[in-house]
Formats: structure tokens, sequence, C-alpha cells
């Protein structure tokens, strides 16, 4: 009957194979560490604001509705209650949802900005690694040159 192989050790023994650079690994952790912050401070900048625009907007929408539960002296009154009520509610969602849109395209700059800055700081330390395990290649390689010789 054949032996079970040992992968723990031939796996240990490929991973000792390569070198490997832990403070790569600890830059690119803080790299992204920090763009997800960056992130998270624009997405609840938005939330903030949403939420005071739509608290604003409630607020004067039932500002505005107390003057049609007002009693009204004749009955044509409440028809022209309700239709100014109407004309300022629509004007109302007009300008929140401009102010909306505004919240949304400043978070969309801001995201490609950082999607940017995170791609430079990516690329730069992705070439720095591959500078470093080229060196490591090479000078690993002479000296299996030179020990052959």
């Amino acid at each position: 009957m054949a032996d079970a192989q040992d992968f723990t050790k031939m796996m240990q023994d490929m991973m000792s194979t390569f070198s490997m650079d832990p403070t790569a690994m600890q830059d690119a952790f803080k790299t992204q560490a920090t763009m997800a912050e960056k992130m998270s401070k624009v997405a609840l900048e938005a939330a903030e604001k949403s939420t005071e625009i739509s608290a604003k907007w409630t607020k004067d929408t039932l500002a505005k509705a107390s003057t049609i539960t007002a009693v009204k002296d004749e009955p044509t009154d409440y028809t022209k209650a309700m239709t100014d009520f109407a004309s300022t509610a629509a004007e109302m969602a007009a300008e929140n949802m401009a102010a909306f849109a505004e919240v949304a395209k400043k978070v969309q700059m801001e995201t490609v900005e950082l999607m940017l800055a995170a791609g430079k700081d990516f690329s730069e330390d992705a070439t720095s690694a591959m500078t470093k395990a080229t060196a490591e290649a090479t000078k690993a390689a002479k000296k299996a040159t030179a020990a052959a010789k």
C-alpha cells in the first residue's frame, strides 16, 4: 500500500521558494483601509445632507398643510386652499429634488476623485513591489548561475 503524501511539508517547501515581503501586504492593507475610510466619509456626509433635506421638506410641507385644515368662510375657499397647497407642494418637490441631485452629483465627483487617487496609489505600490521582486529574482538567478559554474 502506498504511503500518504505529506502535503503540509510539500506546501511549506513550495511557499519557502517564493520570497514574500510582508511590508508590501501591510502597505496594501493600509492603502485599502485609507480608501475605505474616505469612501465612508463621502457616504456619511451624503446621508447627513439627504436627511437634512428630507427633514426640511417634511417640516415645510407640514407647515403648509395647516392652511388646508383651517376653517374657511366659503366653500370655494377650500378649493383655493387645496390648489395653493398643491402648487406650493409641486414647487417644494422641484426644489428638493434639485437639492438631492446636487448631493448625488457631489458624491459622484468625490467618488471618481477617490478612485483615481486609489488607482494611482495601487499602481505605485504594485510598481514598487514588482521592482523589488525583480531585483530579488535577478540576484537569486545570478547566485544560481555563479554556483553552477
